[in-house]
């Protein structure tokens, strides 16, 4: 395990209070999502709370290049932050990131700064300006339309989930029957290859999925307080999911199948995945299109 991990393991089970250089330090995670692979990312970073939005500061210890995730948010700005609460357990929520213009960043670096001394160290290593973010939490408070268009744009990204999984059983067909998943013929090697990376490709989307939905519901649960049972239920599934996800990521980066029966083994462990997902999807379909009419 990296020192990332141990952190972000650490902060979790601690609602946000770490050890080591970080003791003490007002820590957030921030989840984007990766530029090139579209796959989440989690990165512990130091905030500072300014009104309703939390600032942070693309340090990265002063080196010469932007942190990824400043560079991953510059793609996407939708994020996912998790942060210590008073009730004692680590909350998630969906932020947007704004880069600080010219003279707000100026003026809250220097604030920064003035509060932590480490991060003029920070700024002196390096001749890159470092960027300071702001990530505005996601209210549903001021227009409940605001509210039915978010929850139809979670929803409607099922339905690529949907065509995704599709394509991955189509894969599936083509490998063990040694042919193609289209009219063209291809090697059944390709082929197998080809169901690596949709399958893949399906995992670390509907990782991040999940990851920004945990986010959204925190915003939809204080919005509308009846939804809480349906969103700890959904919650709780999402782990489930990911433990699941997990073990086939593990199945399928341990190396492709040697023959039709290991293979149609891991078809299987595949379809046990999907059918657990089309009951989570219809379930969340069925709640949130309820609540928010």
């Amino acid at each position: 395990m990296g020192f990332n991990d141990q952190v972000i393991t650490e902060f979790r089970a601690n609602n946000g209070r770490v050890g080591g250089p970080f003791e003490g330090t007002d820590l957030v995670l921030l989840t984007t999502a990766g530029r090139r692979t579209g796959r989440p990312h989690t990165t512990p970073t130091v905030y500072r709370r300014d009104g309703d939005r939390l600032l942070v500061f693309g340090s990265n210890a002063g080196a010469p290049t932007h942190p990824h995730w400043y560079l991953n948010l510059l793609a996407s700005p939708q994020v996912t932050v998790e942060i210590g609460t008073e009730a004692g357990r680590v909350q998630p929520f969906a932020a947007r990131a704004e880069p600080l213009g010219d003279a707000e960043r100026d003026r809250e670096w220097a604030t920064q700064c003035s509060l932590d001394p480490g991060f003029r160290d920070y700024q002196a290593r390096t001749t890159r300006t470092i960027p300071v973010v702001a990530l505005h939490p996601l209210d549903l408070s001021g227009d409940p339309e605001r509210g039915r268009l978010i929850a139809r744009q979670l929803l409607s990204l099922h339905d690529g989930m949907r065509d995704q999984l599709r394509a991955a059983r189509a894969e599936f067909e083509a490998a063990l029957a040694g042919g193609p998943a289209a009219a063209e013929p291809r090697p059944a090697r390709p082929v197998i290859e080809q169901l690596h990376r949709t399958c893949l490709t399906f995992c670390h989307g509907l990782q991040l999925h999940h990851t920004r939905e945990d986010g959204a519901f925190t915003a939809f649960e204080r919005q509308y307080p009846a939804l809480r049972p349906a969103l700890d239920r959904l919650r709780a599934e999402h782990e489930v999911v990911a433990r699941s996800l997990a073990a086939l990521d593990a199945l399928l980066s341990a190396g492709l199948p040697g023959d039709r029966g290991e293979l149609a083994a891991l078809r299987a462990e595949f379809e046990r995945v999907a059918a657990g997902l089309e009951e989570h999807f219809a379930y969340e379909e069925e709640q949130l299109l309820a609540a928010v009419g």
